[in-house]
């Protein structure tokens, strides 16, 4: 493990007009809709080199990096020991491990079968985490002192899919939702938060790889679950079903995240194109705004939104701008922010979405920053990070820490420049 100067990184983040870093405490950050919006940012991106501060050898996973109180957190499969799990924390000051929990894991014949896929939910000094054969735990943040764990296939009876178990935990007040595709019945579940015991079980669909959001419409709380079925709509206080909207998904890969906005649902699937439901009035009211099957096809990357604009990763075109209320296509990339490939990956996120500064990190491991806009994108900056991967990256005030199958990496993008321009 290499350290970078300790000293250095406080005088950082104490200098005049330099904000305490943020937390990136879920998948996608801390609202879970891939929002950065750090404090500052600088005026030329083709005129800031990435520092790397830190770095720390790690096994295999896809599972996002997260960020909570000046721990960094991710769930990896050790080489070493490939028959378990493994939860990580690092100090986010110098890359030091300070704690790991592992539990076994056999994988058997699961294909991609290098580690865990979900990330590490961090919240009030706890960290919840999902295995991908179904190892739900709830961890004391700052030590890794187990407070309680639930073997969800054997007390539950969660049916694995075939990648394994991939959506993160999502926290609702008291609850913790975890998408397992339980019997019977149970879609999700909602376990209390505190002690690991079943609140509710809700959603009569086999488990995806898609994590659960809530959203509110018409004053009214849904949660929304995308599985291999069906697309969903749950009361999150009791797990009763609002709607549910057939969307059959070959192989079942229903992974990428829903988008919301302004009464339309957009979700976009590999093999069967693109969906956008129109709820309605009353929580149990939905309809098919628009569908497109083969010009817009995603997979497991999240879109974005701008202003009514969606930007979101094509199988075949690579990323494109859409019009959400008419699925009007404005502009693709033709692959040239990440690799055309049969599984393209680009991890999405707002730098600052006022200006549709957004940054991207790609398979390669490559981080770009751009701006989107409905005519077109400008790619302002590019640097290679990290070797290959699929694993959601966290971005803290001016740093990004991505993870691949052997490394973890911290990088400062620019130094502190001053007041935001």
């Amino acid at each position: 493990m290499h350290r970078f100067c300790a000293f250095a990184f406080l005088l950082t983040l104490l200098s005049p007009g330099h904000a305490l870093a943020a937390d990136w405490p879920r998948w996608r950050g801390p609202m879970g809709d891939g929002t950065w919006n750090p404090s500052q940012v600088p005026a030329d991106f083709a005129q800031q080199e990435p520092e790397l501060l830190w770095k720390a050898e790690v096994g295999g996973g896809y599972g996002g990096v997260t960020v909570a109180a000046g721990r960094v957190y991710l769930m990896d499969r050790p080489k070493e020991t490939p028959d378990r799990e493994r939860v990580l924390c690092f100090e986010l000051e110098s890359g030091r491990l300070l704690w790991s929990q592992a539990w076994p894991a056999d994988y058997g014949d699961m294909d991609y079968a290098n580690g865990p896929r979900a990330s590490v939910t961090v919240q009030e000094g706890r960290a919840y985490t999902l295995g991908a054969r179904g190892q739900a735990m709830c961890l004391e943040a700052e030590t890794g002192q187990k407070v309680w764990e639930v073997d969800t296939v054997a007390e539950h009876r969660a049916q694995v899919p075939t990648w394994g178990f991939a959506a993160s935990p999502v926290i609702d007040g008291p609850r913790v939702l975890l998408h397992v595709g339980a019997e019977a019945g149970g879609s999700v579940l909602a376990l209390d938060r505190d002690t690991g015991r079943l609140i509710w079980r809700g959603g009569a669909d086999p488990a995806g790889y898609c994590t659960p959001e809530i959203i509110q419409h018409q004053g009214h709380r849904q949660l929304i679950v995308w599985g291999p079925e069906h697309i969903q709509s749950l009361d999150p206080d009791s797990g009763a079903t609002f709607w549910r909207w057939p969307y059959k998904i070959t192989y079942g890969v229903s992974i990428a995240q829903p988008l919301y906005h302004q009464g339309l649902l957009l979700v976009s699937g590999y093999w069967h194109g693109t969906r956008t439901l129109r709820l309605g009035q009353e929580p149990t009211q939905v309809e098919l705004a628009w569908s497109e099957e083969k010009a817009m096809c995603g997979l497991m990357s999240s879109p974005l939104l701008k202003e009514g604009i969606v930007y979101l990763l094509d199988k075949n075109r690579g990323l494109q701008a859409v019009e959400l209320t008419t699925g009007k296509i404005l502009w693709s990339d033709d692959n040239t922010l990440t690799p055309k490939d049969r599984n393209p990956q680009m991890s999405l996120v707002w730098l600052r979405s006022s200006d549709g500064l957004a940054s991207l990190l790609n398979a390669n491991g490559e981080l770009l920053h751009v701006r989107l806009s409905p005519k077109g994108h400008e790619e302002l900056a590019r640097h290679q990070l990290i070797g290959k991967t699929w694993a959601h990256p966290a971005f803290v005030d001016q740093c990004v820490l991505a993870r691949s199958d052997t490394e973890l990496m911290a990088w400062r993008l620019w130094k502190p420049i001053g007041p935001s321009e």
